[in-house]
């Protein structure tokens, strides 16, 4: 496994070592001790799988009460993940990072607490399996607006159409407005 700290450096971008021969290929997805030793601390205690067509974005999501350390992997298709610093006191609050992750580039994003979350499919469909830490708490659920001005996030939208969005999604709120992280 190689493990990088990505512009935010702590979101850890990994990429598995792959075995392949002519049956096929092997790589570990997770295992405990080494991504402990990586910084990536567990317990995870859910798995979570999602899967999107083309042009959906969901996202920016994030508990502020019992927050959800992520591990996030495709299974099939491609995406474009991103992770929000929601930390007041950080020095790259209210800044982003982001990353191509796919069935074919194996990559994983490590998205640790303090952040919001969110992916765009750029395939024609893509299923995404993320490891979480803690459960889902509705009460606590929050959401940033996809394309808020002051992230300048920017997204890959293909032709440059409109993401589709959940209706929960396209009512998320600026980070101007939005609770955060101390």
């Amino acid at each position: 496994m190689q493990y990088k700290k990505a512009t935010i450096p702590e979101v850890i971008l990994i990429q598995p070592t792959i075995f392949e021969d002519e049956r096929g290929l092997f790589y570990e997805v997770y295992q405990a001790k080494r991504y402990a030793q990586a910084g990536i601390p567990g317990p995870f205690v859910q798995d979570n799988q999602s899967s999107s067509i083309q042009g959906v974005l969901r996202g920016l999501h994030y508990q502020i009460k019992h927050p959800q350390v992520k591990l996030v992997c495709a299974l099939s298709g491609t995406i474009f993940d991103v992770a929000v610093d929601l930390r007041r006191s950080s020095e790259t609050f209210g800044q982003w990072v982001g990353a191509t992750i796919s069935a074919e580039n194996r990559a994983q994003i490590w998205i640790p607490p303090g952040f919001a979350h969110g992916f765009y499919v750029l395939s024609e469909l893509a299923e995404i399996l993320y490891k979480v830490t803690d459960y889902y708490t509705p009460e606590w659920d929050r959401t940033l607006i996809w394309n808020d001005p002051d992230l300048h996030i920017d997204w890959p939208l293909i032709d440059g159409r409109a993401p589709n969005l959940s209706p929960k999604d396209a009512a998320g709120i600026p980070l101007h407005r939005a609770e955060v992280f101390e």
